[in-house]
């Protein structure tokens, strides 16, 4: 009955999760270009290690950056995971700054056994992140209006998973499976400031519609230096993907009493290609179990070569590093403080946005970003369930300065790792 009541509560949470996970997790201007923000793939304990995971081997964690390491599991073990995060903003222009608060739950995910070398994994995670509201007073030859840029959404990814260990714990391969779903909206509106009823105000809204597959791939080698001392290297592949896509564009005009208008274009743009890059990953991480984890990776997308809206060039090859620990004072202890997992990391990396292309500067300018976290993991009664607390800190930079702005965030992110043996056939007296 008691397992019966937590599937219950697990529908409900991933019924709820499907409207929350399509709120704004982000107000930052630079989502106005391309797919937006691009979500970061890793939970829990590797959320405050500087967000890796190619590396990372825990039969306590689920872990889709890798889809190889589902396989580390006992065959007892059920996990489900879920996340929420709450982001405070702040963007500066050089005049003006001012600062945002946002949030949402970002993820779900549940990982379980269905053989001694054999694991599955499904959830829902997020892609990428569209949220921006910015305006301006404009005079043009005499003329005043007001210009306002909006845009939200997102895309997410469902996806279903699988590892096979092929050599003794040691050798393990694994594949996820995804449906990229999600709509992205963008709208433009001038409205006049005059008194004259006879000029007209302008709305042009463009929305971008997908519903495509996704796949990645990994393998993970250990090597053991001891029964509590290993080493891990994690590698992970997810090949390029023209996107099954639509794209709507709407331009609308009414005069500024709102007595009449017209709408003076209207398209539903299908042959325009949308693309996704290669993206390779590699990671290495040392293990003294129940003690110290320390793991770094690198990762690299091939941007420069993708299409959006039929046109290369609006995007660059994006790379990352990441590195962090993980240090549990003493796990046999019942005292409750030498028991959690204080966690740390760092990570840079540049966007792979090119913004204000014109002729002079044909290849436009981006940003490039710098993090640090730290991160707690508390374990529950059972010291089998966990729940994850994270703190980071993000700025981007412009690489050029001039007309850029300056973004910094404070993110603050609360998972909750249930773990529990569902599978144990017990003995009745």
């Amino acid at each position: 009955m008691l397992k019966i009541n937590r599937l219950l509560i697990f529908s409900v949470l991933i019924y709820v999760a499907l409207p929350l996970m399509a709120q704004n997790n982000t107000n930052s201007p630079y989502t106005r270009f391309g797919y937006g923000d691009l979500g970061d793939r890793s939970f829990g304990a590797g959320r405050a290690m500087g967000g890796v995971g190619y590396g990372l081997r825990s039969p306590k964690q689920v872990n889709p950056m890798n889809p190889a390491s589902y396989s580390c599991m006992d065959s007892l073990t059920f996990l489900f995971d879920f996340g929420v995060a709450g982001q405070l903003s702040w963007f500066d222009d050089g005049t003006n700054r001012q600062h945002d608060i946002n949030g949402n739950l970002e993820y779900f995910a549940m990982q379980f056994p269905i053989h001694r070398q054999i694991a599955l994994s499904f959830g829902l995670i997020p892609y990428s992140y569209v949220g921006y509201e910015f305006g301006t007073v404009r005079d043009e030859n005499g003329v005043s209006f007001t210009e306002t840029f909006a845009g939200s959404g997102g895309l997410s990814e469902f996806y279903g998973g699988f590892s096979v260990d092929l050599w003794k714990k040691r050798l393990a391969v694994g594949a996820n499976f995804g449906y990229l779903f999600g709509n992205i909206t963008h709208e433009q509106t001038v409205l006049m400031t005059g008194e004259s009823t006879s000029a007209y105000n302008t709305i042009r809204s463009q929305e971008l519609q997908v519903r495509d597959l996704k796949m990645d791939f990994g393998l993970q080698y250990t090597h053991p230096f001891s029964k509590t001392e290993s080493v891990t290297l994690g590698l992970v592949f997810s090949p390029k993907n023209t996107l099954n896509a639509k794209y709507y564009h709407l331009t609308q005009s009414y005069t500024s009493d709102g007595t009449s208008g017209e709408t003076i274009q209207s398209d539903t743009i299908q042959d325009k290609s949308f693309g996704l890059p290669n993206s390779y990953g590699v990671g290495l991480s040392y293990v003294k179990q129940n003690k110290l984890t320390v793991a770094a990776d690198f990762s690299y997308e091939d941007w420069g070569k993708q299409s959006y809206l039929g046109e290369k060039g609006n995007f660059k090859n994006r790379y990352r590093v990441a590195a962090g620990f993980e240090f549990i004072p003493n796990y046999m202890r019942k005292l409750y403080f030498n028991r959690i997992r204080y966690r740390a990391g760092v990570h840079y990396g540049n966007s792979y946005l090119r913004m204000n292309r014109t002729e002079a500067n044909p290849s436009g300018d981006g940003y490039n970003e710098i993090g640090a976290s730290i991160g707690f993991g508390l374990p529950l009664i059972d010291n089998r369930s966990l729940v994850n607390v994270s703190f980071e800190y993000v700025k981007k930079k412009p690489e050029v300065d001039v007309n850029m702005i300056k973004e910094e965030y404070f993110r603050f992110t609360v998972n909750y790792t249930f773990n529990e043996s569902w599978f144990r056939k017990r003995k009745v007296d």
